[in-house]
């Protein structure tokens, strides 16, 4: 489960924040769940499914 403690805010255009909403209703998530969705799904491909265990090791990059 992750923490959802920190906020991310992002300017965008209004057409396409409006289009974004429609197809999260569509699919029945909120826009938020999608966008952790995205970010979720672009770190585990950039850095591994296991990159919070990579980046929790001694030595490690942060």
């Amino acid at each position: 489960m992750e923490n959802r403690t920190a906020r991310l805010t992002l300017l965008i255009d209004p057409e396409k924040k409006a289009a974004f909403e429609a197809l999260c209703r569509e699919e029945d998530v909120t826009p938020s769940q999608k966008v952790r969705q995205f970010i979720r799904e672009y770190v585990e491909a950039r850095l591994g499914p296991d990159w919070r265990e990579t980046r929790a090791r001694p030595g490690s990059p942060e």
